[in-house]
């Protein structure tokens, strides 16, 4: 089992560890709640240098994202960051992605854990056609590059203490080569997977010492708290973002999991699955990915049953919890068409009982719900 650079520190501050996408990882430290709730009010910090870290080179390498992804990278600048995903050329999704424009001729894609050595392949066989070689133009820099986010309202105070120029007021979803803790050329990224604010910070790992220890030195004055995986996964399902392996993968398409945003359809490009993707735009999807919320209490978990309120199947829990902010039952999942629009009633069979809830519109919270 690999561990992270600050795998430690983890044990140090009496993590519950456990195996994830082949990490040893901390899934709590003070209990899922307390840590979701510490990012919706303070600052929390998450270890997520088991991500996946792929670098894009050369005079074709926009012109090969531009094929290769559902978004277009032609809509960047540098600086900027999209969030995109890799067709599988079945109408499936191999994963979903950031990626980062560093200037026309220089991108690093920012993978799932899980999916480091599938969208390596994906990535170096498509590239072979666009004469992108393994080791220059392509490089999987995953092993080299340790990364922590730090979300909440209060994360970009802490962090602004580190740097010496200013970054608090960093536009959503654009980054900064900067100084970070001392450490020259650290990627800053006003990025995250909370809705609660903050960025994420990437430096190579014989750096993640000295940014661990100047954070700290911050933030254990400002309330900060160290978060796991438990807290990471209900606050994204407070924001309805979608889980790889959970919500999407390579058996559904980004069109019926609500991902048409990032599938741009434009006359002067092709790219993998565009017919196929554009057809189902035009046309509609037989299932959509849904929000709801159970109307009385219990807790939806993955691959539980949605049915009608006559009880016919209708779909299947994708993901779900008890949210933290609303205390009731939230989750996603895949729906037949008649049952999308939002306030359909449905309901989730919960250990043989049938759960009434309803169609909602995501996110769930918004940004005053958690003070």
């Amino acid at each position: 089992m690999k561990t992270t650079p600050f795998t430690r520190y983890h044990r140090e501050n009496g993590a519950r560890m456990v195996e994830f996408a082949g990490y040893e990882m901390p899934v709590e430290f003070t209990g899922i709640n307390d840590e979701h709730m510490a990012v919706r009010q303070r600052a929390g910090v998450f270890d997520v240098s088991h991500m996946g870290e792929i670098w894009v080179k050369g005079p074709r390498a926009e012109e090969f994202l531009r094929y290769v992804l559902t978004n277009d990278v032609r809509q960047l600048y540098d600086g900027k960051v999209q969030y995109s995903c890799l067709p599988n050329g079945r109408g499936g999704i191999v994963d979903d992605i950031l990626v980062y424009r560093l200037d026309v001729e220089t991108y690093l894609l920012v993978v799932n854990a899980a999916n480091v050595e599938k969208d390596w392949k994906y990535l170096t066989e498509w590239g072979a056609r666009f004469g992108m070689t393994p080791g220059k133009e392509l490089y999987n820099a995953s092993d080299e590059i340790a990364q922590l986010a730090i979300q909440g309202p209060e994360a970009m105070r802490i962090v602004q203490q580190l740097c010496p120029e200013p970054v608090e007021q960093i536009p959503y979803y654009t980054f900064k080569k900067t100084e970070v803790a001392g450490i020259p050329n650290a990627i800053l990224s006003a990025t995250g997977y909370t809705g609660a604010g903050g960025c994420e910070i990437y430096v190579a790992n014989q750096d993640a010492d000295r940014l661990w220890n100047a954070l700290w030195s911050v933030g254990n004055g400002c309330g900060l708290k160290n978060i796991g995986l438990g807290a990471r996964d209900t606050l994204r399902l407070e924001m309805g973002f979608c889980l790889y392996g959970n919500d999407i993968d390579d058996a559904t398409s980004p069109i019926e999991a609500g991902l048409g945003w990032i599938t741009r359809f434009s006359a002067d490009r092709d790219f993998i699955d565009k017919p196929l993707l554009e057809r189902q735009k035009q046309e509609g999807t037989s299932r959509s990915l849904v929000g709801f919320e159970l109307t009385e209490r219990g807790i939806p978990r993955h691959g539980y049953p949605l049915t009608d309120p006559e009880g016919r199947e209708i779909g299947v829990v994708t993901s779900g919890t008890m949210s933290p902010v609303l205390k009731k039952g939230i989750g996603m999942g895949y729906v037949a068409a008649p049952y999308v629009a939002e306030g359909s009633q449905i309901a989730v069979t919960i250990r043989g009982k049938a759960i009434p809830a309803r169609v909602v519109k995501r996110p769930f919270i918004h940004e005053d719900s958690a003070k």
